[in-house]
């Protein structure tokens, strides 16, 4: 979350974080202009060429949960991904994503050369951040501001 807030401040955005627990997104990006966008923060981790994310919540941590996973469908607005192994930040909008559990932004180009529904990870990164041991920094200067 850290990771994506800070990018967003970077590039001058007003970010709000929820007050309590238990909401189902983690920051509200304000536009300035009236519109409010609800943030579900998630790390994204390099699979076969793609930064993977979850698009879904897990409760089967829980004791007899009425459902394993619960979508973010009609609860936030979209999803701002991390991935610490390439250093990049995504906003991916989930009208953008599929409802099931997962979605992935291709870093490299698919093997059959397909590029139709592929979901291109440059198309949504929104920064970079480099982490230290002892403070992250963003770098976004080249990057244009939030529409």
């Amino acid at each position: 979350m850290f990771a994506v807030m800070m990018v967003l401040h970077e590039r001058g955005a007003n970010v709000l974080v929820p007050f309590g627990e238990n909401t189902r997104y983690d920051l509200v990006l304000d536009d300035g202009g009236g519109v409010l966008l609800r943030i579900q923060c998630k790390a994204g981790r390099p699979r076969n060429g793609a930064v993977c994310f979850f698009t879904a919540s897990s409760y089967g941590h829980r004791s007899h949960p009425q459902q394993m996973r619960r979508t973010y469908v009609a609860e936030v607005d979209a999803f701002g991904v991390y991935c610490a192994e390439t250093g990049a930040v995504y906003l991916v909008p989930i009208r953008e994503t599929k409802t099931g559990t997962q979605a992935a932004l291709r870093v490299l180009p698919a093997r059959n050369g397909q590029r139709d529904g592929i979901r291109i990870a440059s198309d949504y990164e929104i920064g970079s951040v480099v982490v230290t041991s002892t403070r992250a920094r963003a770098r976004t200067a080249a990057l244009p501001r939030p529409p």
